[in-house]
């Protein structure tokens, strides 16, 4: 099963490198997995540690949204230099972070409003399976949804422009 983790991991990073054509940002996007595992399993611990099957379908669930909204935030800082011609800068790692504010906390509320029902009254008979997973994905999604909000625009700007990041490690994007 670790080694499974391991070559799905390294397939999701490999495609992150294939979307952006930059190792860079694949690596930006990549940090955000971690933190959503470490939500999902915080959360996991608090409501008693149970870590089962349902749990493990929530983690899966957890890295999909977490990927989407890194993406999508790193597809906008693009679209907002080629198309707007925005500078590299804080100028911009605000305004796509401002931007996209309103359409990641919509999505996450809205899946967090679908979840809390189920992580509650999850003792209920027929849902004994669904509240371990209601549970992770809430932790993960509450961390990952902070990471792709506060953390990414800062690693964003924190890695260089694209150009200058070639130029002074002598690295291709």
């Amino acid at each position: 099963m670790l080694w499974i983790a391991v070559a799905v991991a390294i397939g999701v990073f490999l495609l992150l490198q294939a979307c952006f054509a930059s190792w860079r940002l694949a690596l930006i996007a990549f940090l955000a997995l971690p933190a959503a595992m470490a939500g999902g399993l915080l959360a996991a611990l608090v409501s008693g540690g149970n870590i089962s099957l349902g749990s493990l379908v929530g983690f899966l669930a957890v890295l999909g949204m977490a990927v989407r909204n890194g993406l999508l935030l790193i597809r906008h800082y693009q679209s907002l230099q080629v198309q707007e011609g925005l500078e590299f800068g804080e100028e911009l790692a605000i305004r796509g972070a401002r931007e996209r504010l309103a359409a990641i906390l919509t999505s996450s509320a809205a899946i967090l409003a679908a979840l809390l029902p189920l992580a509650i009254r999850g003792q209920i008979p027929g849902l004994e399976i669904v509240q371990p997973t209601a549970i992770v994905m809430i932790g993960g999604l509450l961390a990952s949804t902070l990471m792709t909000l506060f953390v990414m625009p800062a690693l964003y700007l924190a890695a260089g422009a694209p150009e200058e990041r070639e130029r002074g490690l002598g690295l291709a994007n």
